[in-house]
C-alpha cells in the first residue's frame, strides 16, 4: 500500500484530558492500547501501540511527529494519557490508527515516507520524591524505541534533518519493505572452535587507507567491504564493541578537560534496541543504520564469521546529570540510588548503575538481547562490566542474580555465546566464581596476566602458566563447564596492544586530559630496553617482533576461546596510550598501509596460526585435558628460576592430524631440548619456530628433519607435529 499522507505539523495544543475510550481528530483514531508489549508495537494495517513503564510519573504525554523537518516543539499530534483509561498497573499506553507509520514506499513513484519520530513529555509529583529526576521542558526517548534520529554524521551536531541540535527522538520505520536476507543464516559454530577478534566498528575502515568508500568509511557497509580480510585473518567471529546508539559527543556537554574528545569506543548506551545512527554510511539516518547493519551481519555470515555484540547493560550514557530517557521517565526504577551527596550508586567509574536486578529493567534486558537476535540475527554477546548484572538494588552481590539466570535459561539465547566481564569498579571481581548456569562464558582476567608475566620472563610463573593455557581448569572445571567458558585474551581494546606491550613500560596518556591519571597502571608490559620506538635499536626491533609472534603462539595454543584485538595482526600502535577511548584518529585507526607492509611476514605468521588452530582439534578441545590427553615434558615445577615448558598433546585417534610438541622459552639463552619420541611410524616436523625468519617461521604443512634434540631459541616458541 501507498504511504499514507503525512498531516502537516503544528504547534503543540495546550494539555487536557486524556482520550476517552475511542477519539477520531483528522482521521487518526485514538484508543485506550494496551499494556501487552512495551514500545511501539505495529497493529493491523495503520495502527501503532505505544507503551510506556513508568511507577512515577503524574503525567504522561505522547508526542508523535510525521514531518522530517519539525522540531520538537512542533508535534503532528499531542496525546496526553489519562491514567484511568491509558494505564494498567505502572503501564502507560495508547493506541494510534490511521498515522503513517515510517518507511512505507509508493509503489508508482518509488518514494520512501520519512520516518515518524515520537517521544513523551513526563512530570512528577509535587513535591517530587528525592529520587526522582523530572524534566517536563524536555522530550524523552522511549527506552523501547527501535530507532533513533538525531545526529547523522559521527561528531558533526549540525548534521541533523530538522537543525535542532541537542535533540534525539524515538522513531519507528514499520512499513518499511522487510529485509532480504536471502536464505543466509547464522553459521552456528562450535563454541571451540571461535577465534574471536575484537573490532572498534568505526576505526575498522575510518582511514583513507581502508580504500573504502569515502561515504562509507566507518560505517557498517565498511565493516562488511572488509570480511574478505577477516576470513584471511583466520578469525571465525567478531566482536563489535558498542554498536547500541550512544552519544559520540558527550564529552562536549560542558567545558571540561576532556571536551577535546569524541567516544568512538562508545561505551555509554543511550537506546538499547537502536543500532547506532551516524554508522550508516553517507549520513543516511537511522533506517539506513538498521538496514546496513543486517546487511554487515548477513556477509559477514555469508563469510563463516559469527557477529557477537559489546553490550553495555551496567550504566547508560545519562550520566548522574543528562536527560535523555530513562533519568526522566522512572529515575529510581532504572538506576541504584543511595542517600548521599552523589545519590547515584556507581559500581562503573560512569556516574550510573543501571538497577538489572528490578523485574522491569531485568525484562528489558532481556527484551533487548532477543530484539538483536530475533531482529539483526546477531550469535552472541560480551557484557560490559558485568559484576554489575550480579548486585541487587542495594549493590549487594547476589548469589543467584536474577537477570543473569534468565539470560542463561531464556530460549530465544540458547543459540547465542554468552561472555562476562566477570567485575566491576566497586571491587567486585568473579573471574572463575561469575554465576553461570553452564552458559556464560568469561573474560579470563588471570590467563591475560599470567601470559603477560611468563613472555617477560617473571620468574616462579610455570605452574600456572600451564594452568592456564591449559583452559584454567582450577577455575573452570565444575559442573558441566568446558574449557571453552575461558575466554583467553592478551590485549583488548582497553590496555596495551601487543606492539605497546612489548614496546612501553609505562602509559603515555596525557593526550586524554587527565593529566595521566587514567587508565591501567599494571599493564605487566616490558620494553625490552627501550622505551617506545623513536630510537629503538635493530635488536630491539628484532626481539620485540618476536616476543608478539610468541604471545600470539601462547594464546592459539591455549585451550579455551582465544581472542585477538584488532589491529595486533600488524602490530598496530597506539604510542604508548592504554585508554584511547576518545581519539577519532590513528590512535584507534585500522592502518591498512600497515598491514600491507607486514603481510608477507609477521601478518603471514599471525594468521597461519590462528587458521592452524581452528584447523587443529587438539588445540580447540570440547573437554578439558585428561592425563592421557597431554604430557608434560617437565621436572622442575617448583623452580623458580626455570622459565621453559614443553609439553605434548596426544591424538590418540581422536581426529586430530597428529600429535603437537610446544615449547616456550622465556630464558635469555637456548635450551636444548631432548623430544619425546613420536608416534610410531611418524616423524616430527616443525611447523612454527619464532625465531627463524619469514617464511621459515611458519610452515604449516611441517618441515620435515628435526632430530632427536631441538635447540630452542631464547625468547623463542617452538611447535612440531608428528607427521
Amino acid at each position: 500500500a501507498a504511504p499514507a499522507a503525512a498531516p502537516a505539523a503544528a504547534p503543540a495544543p495546550p494539555r487536557s484530558g486524556g482520550p476517552r475510550l475511542d477519539v477520531v481528530v483528522d482521521d487518526i483514531r485514538v484508543s485506550p492500547g494496551d499494556a501487552s508489549a512495551m514500545g511501539p508495537t505495529p497493529c493491523g494495517v495503520d495502527g501503532v501501540n505505544f507503551a510506556l513503564y513508568s511507577s512515577r510519573a503524574k503525567t504522561v504525554d505522547l508526542l508523535v511527529y510525521f514531518d522530517p523537518t519539525s522540531t520538537s516543539k512542533q508535534p503532528s499530534l499531542r496525546v496526553p494519557l489519562d491514567p484511568e483509561i491509558n494505564k494498567t498497573g505502572d503501564a502507560w499506553h495508547v493506541r494510534l490508527d490511521g498515522i503513517p507509520r515510517g518507511g512505507g514506499v509508493d509503489p508508482v513513484t518509488g518514494a520512501v515516507a520519512p520516518l515518524v519520530r515520537y517521544g513523551y513529555v513526563i512530570t512528577g509529583p509535587d513535591p517530587p520524591h528525592k529520587y526522582d529526576r523530572w524534566h517536563p521542558d524536555v522530550l524523552l526517548c522511549d527506552p523501547y524505541a527501535p530507532l533513533i534520529e538525531g545526529r547523522r554524521v559521527f561528531g558533526d551536531d549540525n548534521a541533523r534533518q530538522n537543525g535542532e541540535k541537542g535533540v534525539s527522538t524515538s522513531a519507528i520505520d514499520f512499513d518499511a519493505p522487510a529485509f532480504d536476507w536471502e536464505g543466509v543464516t547464522p553459521p552456528g559454530r562450535r563454541p571451540e572452535d571461535l577465534v574471536i577478534y575484537e573490532l572498534t566498528p568505526r576505526a575498522f575502515t575510518r582511514d583513507a587507507s581502508s580504500g573504502v568508500e569515502e561515504s562509507k568509511r566507518g560505517s557498517f557497509l565498511g565493516i562488511a567491504e572488509k570480511a574478505k580480510h577477516l576470513v584471511d585473518a583466520g578469525v571465525t567471529a567478531v566482536e563489535l564493541l558498542p554498536v547500541f546508539h550512544f552519544d559520540e559527543m558527550e564529552f562536549q556537554r560542558a567545558k571540561n578537560p576532556r571536551d577535546h574528545m569524541l567516544n568512538v569506543w562508545g561505551y555509554s548506551t543511550m537506546a538499547f534496541f537502536a543500532p547506532m545512527t551516524t554508522y550508516a554510511s553517507a549520513g543516511a539516518g537511522p533506517a539506513a543504520a538498521s538496514r546496513e547493519f543486517k546487511h554487515m551481519v548477513k556477509t559477514l555470515h555469508q563469510h563463516g564469521i559469527e557477529v557477537l555484540l559489546d553490550v553495555v547493560y551496567n550504566h547508560t550514557g545519562e550520566g548522574s546529570s543528562y536527560p535523555f530517557s530513562f533519568r526522566g521517565i522512572d529515575n529510581s526504577t532504572y538506576y541504584m540510588m543511595e542517600d548521599s551527596k552523589h545519590p547515584y550508586k556507581n559500581y562503573t567509574g560512569c556516574g550510573n548503575t543501571f538497577n538489572c536486578n528490578h523485574p522491569v529493567v531485568q525484562n528489558l534486558v532481556l527484551d533487548s538481547l532477543r530484539h538483536w537476535v530475533n531482529e539483526y540475527h546477531v550469535d552472541g554477546f560480551r557484557f560490559d562490566l558485568t559484576s554489575c548484572m550480579c548486585r541487587d538494588q542495594n549493590g549487594t552481590p547476589m548469589v543467584s542474580p536474577p537477570v543473569i539466570r534468565a539470560i542463561a535459561k531464556d530460549p530465544t539465547l540458547a543459540r547465542c555465546k554468552l561472555f562476562a566481564e566477570p567485575w566491576d569498579c566497586g571491587g567486585l571481581y568473579q573471574v572463575g566464581s561469575f554465576p553461570n548456569w553452564d552458559r556464560w562464558g568469561e573474560w579470563n582476567g588471570k590467563y591475560r596476566d599470567a601470559i603477560r608475566r611468563f613472555a617477560k620472563g617473571d620468574g616462579g610463573l610455570k605452574k600456572e602458566f600451564a594452568q592456564r593455557i591449559s583452559g584454567s581448569s582450577d577455575m573452570y572445571r565444575v559442573n558441566d563447564r568446558k574449557p571453552y567458558h575461558s575466554l583467553n585474551f592478551i590485549t583488548a581494546h582497553d590496555g596495551f596492544t601487543l606492539r605497546d606491550l612489548v614496546s612501553y613500560n609505562s602509559k603515555r596518556n596525557h593526550a586524554n586530559g587527565e593529566n595521566g591519571r587514567d587508565g591501567a597502571n599494571d599493564n605487566e608490559s616490558w620494553n625490552h630496553g627501550h622505551e617506545g620506538d623513536d630510537g629503538a635499536s635493530d635488536a630491539v626491533r628484532a626481539t620485540r617482533w618476536r616476543q608478539m609472534k610468541n604471545m600470539h603462539m601462547m594464546l592459539m595454543c591455549s585451550q579455551g576461546t582465544p581472542m585477538v584485538l584488532m589491529g595486533d595482526e600488524y602490530g598496530h600502535t597506539r604510542g604508548g596510550n592504554n585508554n584511547t577511548y576518545g581519539h577519532d584518529n590513528h590512535l584507534n585507526n585500522f592502518d591498512w598501509n600497515a598491514l600491507e607492509r607486514t603481510r608477507g611476514e609477521y601478518f603471514r605468521f599471525w594468521s597461519g596460526m590462528a587458521k592452524f588452530r581452528v584447523e587443529h582439534p587438539l588445540l580447540g578441545r570440547a573437554d578439558f585435558l585428561r592425563d592421557d590427553d597431554v604430557t608434560w615434558h617437565e621436572d622442575n615445577w617448583d623452580n623458580e628460576e626455570s622459565r621453559f615448558i614443553a609439553f605434548t598433546l596426544h591424538d590418540r585417534g581422536s581426529g586430530g592430524k597428529g600429535d603437537l610438541y610446544i615449547a616456550f622459552n622465556s630464558h635469555e639463552f637456548f635450551v636444548d631440548a631432548a623430544l619425546p619420541p613420536p608416534p610410531g611410524g611418524t616423524s616430527w616436523c616443525r611447523i612454527a619456530d619464532t625465531n627463524l625468519p619469514s617464511p621459515e617461521d611458519f610452515t604449516p604443512e611441517g618441515k620435515a628433519g628435526v632430530g632427536a634434540r631441538y635447540n630452542v631459541a631464547p625468547r623463542g616458541a617452538l611447535m612440531l607435529m608428528a607427521k
